[in-house]
């Protein structure tokens, strides 16, 4: 009996910890669309990633404010900062590295921009990832799978880092495709739009406020969330938020209707469904979408995922995850916009 309360208790005070992080988060999107007005889906995908501890990759044409969305979410978050842009001449010892001349004339190195604060780096933002080599992406690959780096003779660990990237869908020269290995390190890859609303679009134009993007930033307040807290909060939330038999058979239909869709009778004109798929929704990537699905429910006031919660992170999840033969990948982003869209029809939900 004892054993029985004692486990009650923790649950009941496991689940007021969680309330209280669910205002926090609450709070955090509040202050971010202070800032970042017409994206609230890209608000609430971005929450979800911090809860489900994932990193980030932001898509979308030219000054749609992709920068800005993530330096609102770095700024609301709290903690050490560091940013850097990818340039075609980057090299990987540039992350870790600052190599420079003294005042008396001698080398110095001192620790770059991954090392700069030690191992309590919060935010790694990678301005125009597309831009870097791919030497540099390998690094960048271990740093968010492991969240540890090798420099000046010794491991660096990062409990607390969150990557987040962009990179703009219009530029091809001097641009590098990310590798099939990194992409799938980010546990969503976010699509930015320009806003439809007519409102909100006279707001962004005429708006003196959003003119002067620094000080947008800076009249942010710090910290909203407890960046340090934020592991344990995930873990809470995975441990906590329940999968019943019946959604885990949807999220394994859906698993497999992807991997062959012609199996399930997905049809796309103009597309051999035979040949489509090289390969898509390894476990990894639908872990992924399992842990943010729970996030989501959490954040919506559930102890229980719904098919709602899956449908609502699918694409962000699992889109970047699903490698296809390569003569379709120049219709890449609309085949996989419809694929996705017609595994839902196929797969009947619970």
């Amino acid at each position: 009996m004892a054993t029985t309360t004692s486990i009650a208790e923790r649950r009941r005070e496991a689940d007021g910890s969680l309330d209280d992080w669910r205002r926090q988060a609450q709070a955090f999107e509040a202050e971010v669309g202070r800032a970042v007005v017409g994206q609230p889906h890209v608000v609430r995908l971005l929450t979800i990633a911090l809860f489900a501890r994932g990193h980030v990759l932001l898509e979308g044409d030219v000054g749609v404010g992709k920068t800005t969305i993530l330096r609102a979410v770095a700024r609301a978050l709290g903690g050490p900062f560091e940013r850097i842009e990818g340039t075609v001449d980057l090299m990987p010892t540039d992350m870790l590295y600052a190599a420079y001349v003294d005042d008396d004339g001698k080398p110095r190195v001192e620790p770059g921009p991954v090392l700069r604060h030690g191992e309590d780096l919060a935010v790694f933002f990678f301005n125009e990832i597309n831009r870097a080599r791919p030497q540099v992406h390998s690094l960048l690959l271990r740093l968010m799978a492991e969240r540890s780096v090798s420099a000046f003779g010794k491991e660096w660990s990062f409990p607390h880092l969150q990557v987040f990237a962009d990179r703009n869908r219009v530029e091809k020269e001097e641009t590098f495709e990310l590798p099939a290995a990194a992409r799938d390190r980010f546990v969503m890859e976010i699509g930015v739009e320009t806003p439809r609303d007519v409102e909100v679009r006279r707001e962004l134009v005429f708006d003196p406020r959003f003119h002067d993007v620094d000080r947008l930033i800076g009249s942010l307040s710090e910290g909203v969330l407890d960046h340090r807290g934020l592991n344990d909060a995930g873990r809470a939330i995975q441990t906590l938020v329940a999968t019943s038999r019946t959604l885990e058979q949807y999220v394994l239909g859906l698993w497999d209707a992807l991997r062959s869709p012609a199996s399930v009778g997905v049809a796309i004109d103009g597309v051999d469904m035979e040949r489509l798929i090289l390969g898509g929704g390894s476990p990894r990537g639908l872990s992924a979408l399992v842990r943010c699905a729970r996030v989501r429910a959490w954040l919506e006031g559930r102890d229980m995922v719904v098919p709602e919660d899956v449908r609502a992170v699918f694409a962000p999840v699992i889109a970047h995850r699903i490698f296809l033969d390569p003569i379709y990948e120049v219709r890449r982003d609309r085949i996989v916009r419809e694929l996705c869209g017609k595994v839902f029809e196929k797969v009947p939900a619970p």
